[in-house]
């Protein structure tokens, strides 16, 4: 079982880049440890920033430093940097187009104890609304590394919300990885689930389970949630029965709302968005709050199952 945290990844990948490129810079708003990127300020002090608690300094800092020609990742809990800076996000970065990585650490229902306060379920819909800014949730350690240097490479905003605990390994250390295009895990027939970010270990054992009993089901990895992959959508829509996307996020405006944006226009099938509830979510580790919400492979596989059984789909 995977122990190594994709926020880990984030700052190993950072803190190996910034050896020779010394235009890198973090930015954190009192998060350095949340963030695990304390390795990064104690190896490169002068790359460093701490704002402190006062997330809209955080987005505005860094786009200012971003202006003077420097690669900024900023990082914060998901639930405040997607909220509480949204303004700053939306003019400083996405408008003025500054070269800023917004890293959303603990996203999701990874402080489940601590309740809806600190839950970021509408991050995805928040930001993804936003003209050029994109959004990424990677799922494993891999895929973490390869999307963190890929955006090292280029100068657009952008978005990567990742999980607080480790994630099981989905790939290999060698993946083969493009920015911007969905990862096709499996194609299927019967039904295809798509999802991300940390979901998709589940949707794997889901995928495997109802492959054993001899269902068709393909799987896709949309880590890249916009610019989404609209060919890989409609490619497995045009194959199967049935779509079900599971997303840790709000029923309204995240993955599941895109993709029934796309099938509708292009493709008209079934489609099913499993997502948390509308509402204010129980307290609980993040494995138990998907299980009670069905998102965990159990309740992924129910879902598939019920959308197969209730004969709307040909």
């Amino acid at each position: 079982m995977n122990q190594i945290t994709n926020r880990q990844v984030i700052c190993d990948t950072l803190t190996e880049a910034a050896k020779e490129d010394k235009d890198i810079v973090v930015v954190c708003s009192d998060s350095r440890g949340s963030a695990s990127l304390a390795p990064f300020a104690e190896q490169y002090p002068n790359q460093f920033v701490e704002v402190g608690i006062a997330e809209q300094n955080l987005v505005s800092v860094s786009a200012g430093l971003a202006s003077c020609k420097k690669k900024v990742f900023a990082a914060s809990p998901a639930s405040f940097l997607s909220t509480r800076s949204y303004e700053q996000v939306k003019v400083d970065v996405a408008y003025s187009k500054t070269n800023v990585t917004l890293i959303g650490i603990s996203g999701g229902v990874s402080y489940g104890a601590l309740g809806m306060t600190h839950h970021s379920c509408q991050d995805i819909a928040a930001m993804a609304s936003l003209p050029d800014m994109r959004v990424y949730f990677p799922c494993d350690r891999f895929q973490t590394r390869k999307l963190i240097e890929a955006l090292l490479e280029d100068e657009k905003p952008a978005y990567v919300r990742v999980s607080r605990s480790a994630t099981e390994d989905v790939y290999e250390e060698d993946m083969d990885f493009k920015l911007d295009r969905a990862n096709v895990i499996k194609e299927g027939t019967d039904a295809v689930i798509i999802t991300c970010g940390e979901l998709l270990p589940y949707a794997v054992k889901a995928a495997k389970q109802l492959e054993k009993e001899g269902y068709r089901i393909g799987l896709i990895d949309m880590y890249c949630i916009k610019p989404i992959d609209e060919k890989a959508v409609v490619d497995a829509a045009e194959k199967a029965d049935l779509i079900v996307t599971a997303e840790e996020h709000s029923p309204y405006g995240g993955l599941g709302s895109m993709v029934a944006q796309i099938v509708s226009a292009n493709c008209p099938k079934k489609v099913i968005n499993l997502a948390l509830p509308d509402g204010h979510l129980i307290a609980g580790t993040n494995h138990e709050i998907f299980k009670y919400y069905g998102l965990d492979d159990e309740g992924i596989k129910k879902t598939v199952l019920d959308g197969l059984g209730q004969g709307l789909v040909k």
